[in-house]
Order: structure tokens, then C-alpha cells, then sequence
């Protein structure tokens, strides 16, 4: 585990990186051109279920958590403030923004989502301070030997389709998340992460691959 002073001086880029992804997110919504492979999940698990889409979102993440631990992947400080911080900063996101009345402001509000969601993960998995749930089944992939984009190209197909059979809904914009979220997360990963701290684990597996 990183010294607390570590973490301390990591911690502003952490929460740099969680605010936008949540405003990324909210970028996507608000461009209501189809929501992003995670969220189609949640809404479809909603509406065959009891559960409303914010309660779906805190009962995936349960489950999320509870395989990562079983998958030995760490949960630290970053992994708690993924669950509080992108859920606070997408709800003020979608607040602040109206939906947009011309049809190439949504488009560009769906197409930059996800570069600001990829540029967030770089930023906050970066300081290797814990990854959220979601975020945490693709690194634990990724250390088994699945590269990056792919594991998170997978990841964001397979919940979008058990998502859209549930009955979510999907437009232009969820695939174009799906396609662009991979290749530019593990651009982002590989660019900001921070230099290895004197002792701190090194994985075998290698962003490049």
C-alpha cells in the first residue's frame, strides 16, 4: 500500500479525474443520442426489476466490488470515491446543462463524452489509488493478459446488449461509446499515469501489449 503522504499528494488528481469522468457522463446523457454501455444496463435492469436506475447502479456496484475482492484486485481510497464522487458530478452535470435544442450541439456534447470520460479514467487510475467497480473488472482483465481497449470493448458490448434485452435503451451514441471508450481509455492510462513510487508493485501486464 502507498504511504498515506503518497496518497495525500495523489489525491487532487484522483478527484481531478473522477469530476470528469462524471462530467463526461453527463455530456452523454445530456446529448440524448443513446446511453453509455453501463448505464443501458442499469436502466434495463430497472425496469424489470423493483429497483429504480440509481438503486440498479449501487446494487451492480455491490456486486462489482465483491468480485473484484474475490479477483484480489485492491480497493483503496479511489475505488469509495468513484462511487461517491462521478455519481455527484454527472447528477450537477445534467443539472447545470440543458438538452440542446439543435441536433449538432447534441451530437457534439455525445461525441466528446467519452474523451472526457477516457481522459478522467486516465487521470484517476493513474494515481493507482484503486479502481472503481466497473473500471476495476477491466484492469483485473487487463492483468490477466487481456490489452486494455479490448477488455474494456468487451466489457461495455456484453452490458449494453444484456442491458438493451432488458430493455434499455441504446442509440448512435452507445455504440459510438463503445467504440472509442477502449482505444482512448488505454491511450489515456498509458500517457498519465504517474511514475512508480520507491517499492510499490509493479504488475506483470503492461498497458502496451
Amino acid at each position: 500500500m502507498l504511504p498515506v503522504s503518497v496518497q495525500l499528494r495523489r489525491l487532487p488528481r484522483l478527484l481531478f479525474g473522477l469530476v470528469l469522468f462524471g462530467m463526461g457522463l453527463g455530456l452523454v446523457i445530456v446529448g440524448a443520442n443513446g446511453l453509455p454501455g453501463w448505464d443501458v444496463f442499469h436502466q434495463g435492469l430497472s425496469e424489470r426489476t423493483p429497483l429504480s436506475i440509481g438503486t440498479a447502479v449501487i446494487a451492480v456496484g455491490a456486486v462489482l466490488l465483491a468480485a473484484m475482492w474475490i479477483l484480489k484486485e485492491p480497493i483503496g481510497v479511489g475505488t469509495i470515491a468513484n462511487v461517491v464522487v462521478i455519481g455527484l458530478v454527472l447528477d450537477v452535470t445534467v443539472w447545470l446543462i440543458d438538452e440542446p435544442d439543435s441536433w449538432w450541439l447534441s451530437a457534439m456534447l455525445t461525441l466528446t463524452g467519452p474523451l472526457v470520460v477516457a481522459l478522467g479514467t486516465g487521470f484517476y487510475l493513474g494515481v493507482r489509488m484503486g479502481s472503481g467497480p466497473r473500471d476495476g473488472m477491466m484492469t483485473a482483465m487487463n492483468k490477466r493478459g487481456v490489452t486494455m481497449w479490448k477488455a474494456r470493448f468487451g466489457i461495455e458490448a456484453t452490458v449494453m446488449v444484456v442491458g438493451f434485452v432488458l430493455g434499455g435503451t441504446i442509440g448512435w451514441g452507445t455504440v459510438w461509446f463503445m467504440i472509442i471508450i477502449g482505444p482512448t481509455v488505454q491511450f489515456a492510462v498509458r500517457h498519465l499515469s504517474l511514475p512508480y513510487y520507491p517499492g510499490e508493485p509493479v504488475p506483470a501486464s503492461r498497458l502496451s501489449r
